[in-house]
């Protein structure tokens, strides 16, 4: 071998040994006896480097893997023998290899058992077991062979296929794993199972290790085998004795779920669980000790909510197969579990808690479909609701400026306690109402004494609620008298409690969540609106000194305001007046740290737009403000746009830009506030927005930062071709011939969705428009596509295909809006230059997308183009070049029925050809029996049967008949 190579394996060998290393590896990958020298290494034992043997394993690896085939019968059985001469030489060694030498060891081996087990080496295991007895590092590989062996035959994660022949390749990787799974519950399994239990006995009380390996294995291979082997006494009796030893009993725990996990026969199974039960018990293992040892108990908890979904599925399947005294029977068995599920639901530590959620979801739902409950059924609910609400509650070392993945797992569980409630609300909603009514008056009478999270958890049971008892639009204040009153009394509590105060973030915001998310009780109760606005525009939200608590305060106060645009009318003023510091736009250079952030901005500045354009202000007034609202921003557009011209640093430049954009994006979201019943020109606001325009263009012809300035102008043109209609038609010809300038594939296709809007929205009234920039936005289209770009750049390959997806898009909107004659008058050679590239599109790119775009184009054009009065020529290019491509582009091996898109495309391609038919006539049925069909060597009967479906009045017809 190549030793200075080899010593690039080393992790801490320099970039240049590790290349060639790789390099090396490749090679050795691709030689045809390489793989023999490294077995040879491996049952000598040449190396005593722990990578250089991991090497070795990987060559042969690969040689199983890929090349075995290409062996001969000598070279086979040296492999066999290798593996062999290498496991002997494990128990004499006076060190055992590294565990991941081991792995991979292993792996190999479990890979020659899939290719030779069912037909060269029936003995594989057999062979193994003869070889290490119960040596214990022998014990060790066998147990790390059968878990290699099980991720093989069972583990979907392994993927072993690439993607295109991924379906195929799992289906018949899928009946291979059948066939040695059969093969092995007939052959070998009882001597395994048999093995598994020296094992245990032998190394129970003196080798934990191994133990727990074994467990491991027991576990995995109890989901495929005869579970008689594993489920009787003289297995479960050891498994049990191993829950009372320390250092076993979080793995015999989870070989214990995989036994009761087994699919089985309800009645069956319920016995099982039941003997299981009996036994666990008399141990002690059902009285849960907080300071029990978490890990064994999150394991525990697991075991236990497998147990109880076990024999849910079991009361499920009995009740569904009629056999009620069976179906009785487990049904008090799983009451008997409840006890035990609240001790871990309620448990301090989270995880314990969170596995055991399952069985207390599943139970619920037994509770909801019986027709009533007993006293003990109604405790064990309340019971559950209280536990919710107790594990609900944030703990003291929750870092709420620092979310870090404890955290985050917090708020994971949460929603899982959340299911819980929505569960809860489903079996016994007046006791839910009435448990959180409780809680939440008691909390919020000494909500000052009180530590915060009890205070916030309060406020979230009401927000809860919410969903926990859903109505249609959230009308919780309507309805149902009892539930009603209660809601309404606690929010006046809410709001009127002064709780809003609290001196804890979480608190802050869970109550501007819940007056938002109940904003339906200020239309019953509008009194209590300026105390709750107080909140909002002070120190406790937009003012708040966190930002978290600023910039969601933003959001919500956005919210607010609107779903009760009818009740602000006496506030609307004041509220501008209170918010006119925040919409400051804050330039770079001042150094002012403005309170919210500009995203945050503009959830205030589309506040201010509902405001003024929902008041009941005249047309005059709401001009007025919406002036005095925009002005400030022009104004400081102007100055900012005359610095950023001067600017020479790139990094003030790019400051500058943004500030611009902020600006522009400002303005734009005002103009959100409008609706068809309340449009620009209705409120008087056309004339601002139109000085708003003049305003923003000229930095389209800014030379500097482009990108940014181009994006921020083009959003607003979006949005005011909306908003203005006709009237933002004279700037849009000097904005179009300053976005094409020096523009890249981006730009462009950012840029032709606006024209789209434009011509789909104005159709012919923008026709000479259209047709003065035709060839100057083509041109720009075509020479940016025509660009070279290195063969590997994927990113430059997608930019070019998402422009001519765009381009596509824009003759579609053209031909699709009635313009046909913008093309038409390009000129003849324009015209087929255009039309030549939807012929390309259709059949050379093998982009589905593009190509369903094109037939769509091309059809539109036959339905405008090819009857008799059609342009001169246009009949000929139909036969000449849209009749083949609809054949060549199916025919085309890119061409993918399996996916979607391709199919779509497939469809429009019926449709090109069934409008031609209906243009043309007999004609075109002539054409492809007697010249276009025969030239492709098709078979006359086939002519004769495509011609047929193409006749048929319905499409559909035609459509299928092309699938297939």
């Amino acid at each position: 071998m190549d030793e200075q190579a080899l010593l690039g394996l080393n992790p801490n060998a320099d970039a240049d040994f590790r290349q060639r290393a790789l390099a090396y590896f490749e090679q050795l990958k691709i030689s045809q006896d390489a793989w023999q020298v490294c077995a040879e290494a491996l049952a000598q034992s040449i190396y005593s480097d722990d990578h250089i043997k991991f090497f070795c394993f990987q060559v042969l690896e690969h040689q199983v893997k890929f090349k075995y085939s290409e062996l001969t019968e000598v070279q086979q059985q040296l492999i066999r023998e290798t593996l062999i001469t290498w496991l002997q030489a494990q128990m004499l060694n006076p060190q055992p290899e590294k565990t991941f030498i081991r792995n991979k060891a292993a792996q190999v081996f479990a890979l020659l058992f899939v290719t030779e087990y069912l037909t060269k080496w029936p003995k594989f295991f057999f062979d193994i077991l003869s070889v290490v007895d119960l040596n214990p590092r022998g014990v060790d590989m066998y147990l790390r062979i059968l878990m290699a062996v099980d991720a093989e035959l069972v583990d979907r994660d392994v993927v072993h296929t690439s993607e295109a022949s991924f379906y195929f390749a799992l289906t018949l990787e899928a009946r291979r794993n059948t066939l040695l799974k059969d093969t092995m519950r007939e052959q070998c399994i009882p001597s395994l199972v048999e093995s598994w239990y020296q094992i245990l006995q032998n190394y129970q009380y003196n080798n934990s290790e191994l133990t727990c390996q074994c467990l491991e294995v027991v576990g995995a291979y109890v989901s495929w085998i005869d579970l008689s082997l594993i489920a009787n006494e003289r297995f479960i009796n050891m498994l049990l004795g191993h829950m009372s030893v320390e250092v076993l009993r979080e793995e015999a725990c989870d070989c214990l779920f995989e036994i009761v996990n087994k699919g089985m026969d309800p009645i069956d199974k319920t016995k099982l669980v039941e003997s299981l039960c009996q036994v666990l018990q008399s141990a002690g293992l059902f009285s849960i000790d907080q300071e029990d040892d978490v890990d064994f108990l999150a394991r525990f908890s697991k075991l236990v909510n497998g147990m109880g979904q076990a024999l849910i599925a079991s009361w499920t399947k009995l009740i569904k197969n009629g056999d009620m005294k069976s179906a009785q029977d487990t049904l008090q068995a799983i009451e008997a579990k409840v006890a035990l599920m609240l001790q871990l639901l309620i448990h301090e530590d989270d995880d314990i808690s969170s596995n055991i959620i399952g069985f207390c979801y599943d139970y619920l739902h037994i509770l909801k479909q019986l027709s009533a409950l007993s006293d003990q059924q109604k405790a064990n609910v309340e019971a559950i609701m209280l536990a919710v609400m107790k594990k609900l509650t944030y703990d003291e070392e929750y870092n709420f400026e620092n979310e870090g993945e404890d955290e985050a797992m917090f708020v994971e569980y949460r929603k899982q306690l959340k299911l819980l409630l929505d569960r809860l609300a489903q079996v016994s909603p007046e006791l839910l109402l009435a448990s959180v009514r409780r809680v939440f008056n008691t909390t919020l009478q000494n909500w000052q004494t009180t530590r915060f999270m009890e205070v916030e958890v309060a406020i979230r049971l009401l927000y809860m609620l919410a969903e926990a008892l859903p109505v249609s639009h959230g009308a919780h204040f309507s309805g149902d008298v009892t539930k009603a009153t209660a809601l309404q009394d606690m929010m006046r509590t809410l709001v009127t409690s002064g709780v809003s105060a609290y001196q804890h973030t979480s608190v802050t915001l869970e109550f501007f969540e819940t007056v938002v998310r109940y904003e339906k009780f200020f239309a019953v109760e509008p009194q209590h609106i300026p105390t709750v606005l107080m909140a909002f525009l002070d120190h406790r939200g937009l003012r708040h000194t966190s930002p978290k608590v600023r910039s969601r305060t933003a959001y919500l106060f956005s919210r607010f305001v609107k779903s009760l645009n009818k009740q602000m009318n006496p506030f609307i003023e004041d509220v501008l007046n209170r918010i006119q510091d925040l919409m400051e736009l804050s330039p770079p250079e001042n150094g002012y740290q403005a309170l919210l952030s500009s995203d945050d901005q503009l959830f205030i500045y589309e506040t201010a737009g509902v405001l003024i354009v929902n008041s009941e202000y005249s047309a005059e007034r709401k001009q007025v403000l919406m002036r005095n609202l925009l002005t400030p921003l022009m104004e400081k557009f102007k100055v900012l746009l005359e610095k950023l011209m001067m600017a020479q640093d790139e990094d003030r430049q790019m400051a500058l830009a943004d500030c611009l954009n902020h600006a522009v994006g400002f303005a734009s979201r005002t103009s959100k506030a409008f609706s068809n019943k309340q449009t620009v020109k209705q409120c008087g606001c056309s004339e601002v927005y139109l000085d708003c325009l003049q305003t923003f263009l000229p930095a389209l012809s800014c030379p500097l930062q482009k990108e940014v300035l181009r994006s921020g102008v083009r959003t607003f043109l979006h949005r005011m071709i909306i908003c203005l209609e006709e009237e933002v038609l004279p700037f849009i010809p000097s904005a179009s011939e300053h976005m094409l300038k020096d523009c890249e594939a981006k730009d462009l296709q950012e840029f032709i969705p606006l024209i789209n809007q434009i011509t789909a929205k104005f159709k012919t009234q923008v026709s000479p428009f259209l047709q003065q920039m035709f060839m100057p936005l083509l041109h720009a289209i075509f020479e940016v596509l025509l660009l070279p770009a290195e063969e590997n750049d994927q990113s430059a390959a997608l930019e070019k295909q998402m422009l001519r997806r765009s381009y596509f898009a824009f003759l579609q909107t053209v031909t699709g809006s009635g313009m046909s004659e913008v093309i038409a008058n390009q000129g003849a050679e324009n015209v087929e230059r255009v039309l030549f590239t939807v012929i390309q599109g259709a059949v050379d790119y093998p982009d589905p997308i593009a190509q369903k775009t094109c037939f769509i184009i091309l059809s539109k054009l036959v339905e405008l183009w090819g009857g008799k009065d059609g342009p001169v020529g246009f009949a000929d290019f139909v036969y000449k070049h849209i009749v083949p491509a609809c054949f060549l582009a199916p025919l085309k091996q890119t061409f993918d029925l399996a996916d979607a898109q391709t199919v779509l495309a497939l469809s429009e391609c019926a449709v090109t050809l069934k409008t031609i038919h209906l243009k043309r006539g007999p004609e075109c049925i002539q054409y492809l029996q007697q010249e276009y069909l025969p030239s492709l060597q098709v078979a006359p009967e086939i002519i004769q049967e495509f011609c047929q479906a193409l006749q048929q009045p319905d499409a559909k017809v035609f459509k299928n008949y092309l699938k297939v």
